[in-house]
């Protein structure tokens, strides 16, 4: 029997701790938690995981807020815990290029830390709120993942709280249970459903002296496919390139936010400012006159992309290709979006991932999203990262299990018994 809200405000281990019930501001995909909690130290976080195991309650893990969309529509959530309290920086080897961090930091909090040696963690995903610990469970990034990949692969450890309550870090205690598998690896991306991450050690790079952005407009989806294309092929090493494209049911027109041709590149180089200034140049050369952005403007540009890229009314589709098949990625844009309502790509186009964000009806939504797993040959690893409700309630937002999914379920049974963690949100 679920005991009730005051026997669970009541239990001891809620004593002194920061709890209250949860509000409607609290719901995740229109399930209220019944209770919120912060816990303030890992210690605390232990405990409370060894508590709800004993007691059979759901847990959902929140950080910054910004990814609570992401996922399953959850089956109850029994507590919402906050790691925003726990957010020191607690080491930093700067001669080393490395630092350890409590998850619930912000990654503009690490970085402003960071910056005082000049260095940076270079993981960007959107959201001014976007916690450590969210972009590890996600392994979300945004435009930097061109140049420096996920936060997966810029982790060198990482200290967990286990659903029965124990405090390991990778390489501890807890790999009996999973022999054989990087503790690291298997929380990343796994979006809280293997464990509490309560801190994490990350390599480093040195901060760039100067950062320049190419933006470059095409009318034809052919021509910006071949510009990405040159660009791959140079000797250039671009720190960022997207490409935008929008397509409604009347035709090809600006993305969001933009006026003029259809198809948006935006080719950004890091590093010294001669060195920016002269990688502009030669991108100029291979794909064609464009604008070159600077200083504040550019920040500016790269923050409301940021802001962009992720946001919809509609679902916002995460997938993956072959980055030699843009074009047919780009011609199959423009094919789902002839029919009804919009879809807009945000193209990571230099590594073949990106976002499809499609507004319009709920039936045509979920007729899309199927539309685009069918097509095998041009798209793979088609799932939903964000969507309402209804759409989630018709289609499975994480697609057919694949091969994998006997592995995945065997750690999570052996890391989390009880199947209280992540309320059946996914991916295990």
């Amino acid at each position: 029997m679920t005991a009730s809200l005051d026997t669970l405000l009541q239990a001891p281990i809620l004593a002194g701790a920061r709890v209250r019930a949860g509000t409607d501001a609290d719901r995740i995909d229109g399930v209220r938690p019944r209770l919120v909690v912060e816990p303030r130290t890992a210690e605390e976080t232990a405990a409370l995981l060894a508590w709800a195991s004993r007691e059979r309650l759901t847990v959902v893990f929140r950080g910054g807020g910004t990814k609570l969309g992401w996922g399953r529509v959850p089956t109850a959530v029994d507590l919402l815990v906050s790691l925003r309290g726990l957010n020191r920086v607690l080491a930093h080897e700067h001669a080393d290029l490395t630092a350890t961090v409590e998850a619930g930091a912000t990654l503009e909090e690490f970085n402003a830390s960071l910056g005082r040696h000049r260095q940076w963690l270079p993981v960007d995903p959107a959201g001014d709120e976007a916690t450590v610990g969210g972009a590890v469970a996600t392994n979300d990034t945004g435009p930097l993942r061109h140049r420096y990949g996920t936060p997966r692969d810029l982790l060198i450890g990482v200290r967990l709280a286990t659903a029965d309550g124990r405090l390991v870090k990778a390489g501890g205690s807890v790999v009996k249970n999973v022999a054989g598998y990087d503790l690291g690896r298997l929380v990343s991306g796994s979006f809280g459903s293997l464990a509490a991450l309560v801190g994490a050690t990350f390599k480093l790079l040195p901060m760039p002296a100067s950062s320049h952005t190419l933006s470059v407009t095409f009318h034809d989806k052919d021509r910006a496919a071949a510009a990405v294309t040159r660009l791959n092929d140079s000797q250039l090493e671009p720190t960022a390139m997207e490409l935008q494209a929008r397509r409604t049911a009347t035709g090809a027109v600006a993305p969001a936010g933009r006026e003029g041709p259809p198809y948006v590149l935006l080719v950004r180089f890091a590093t010294s400012p001669a060195a920016a200034a002269a990688q502009v140049e030669q991108a100029r050369a291979l794909v064609g006159d464009g604008e070159a952005i600077t200083g504040d403007g550019e920040a500016a540009l790269w923050r409301r992309y940021q802001r962009r890229a992720s946001a919809s009314a509609g679902t916002v589709i995460r997938m993956s290709w072959l980055p030699a098949a843009l074009a047919q990625v780009l011609a199959l844009v423009e094919e789902v979006g002839r029919t009804e309502g919009s879809v807009e790509l945000v193209a990571r186009a230099g590594i073949g991932t990106g976002l499809l964000r499609i507004d319009g009806g709920v039936d045509w939504q979920i007729a899309t999203v199927e539309r685009l797993r069918a097509r095998t040959e041009t798209v793979a690893h088609v799932t939903i990262q964000d969507a309402p409700p209804e759409v989630k309630a018709k289609v499975d937002v994480w697609g057919s299990p694949g091969a994998e999914e006997s592995v995945a379920s065997a750690i999570k049974r052996a890391l989390d018994p009880v199947g209280i963690l992540n309320a059946g949100r996914g991916p295990v």
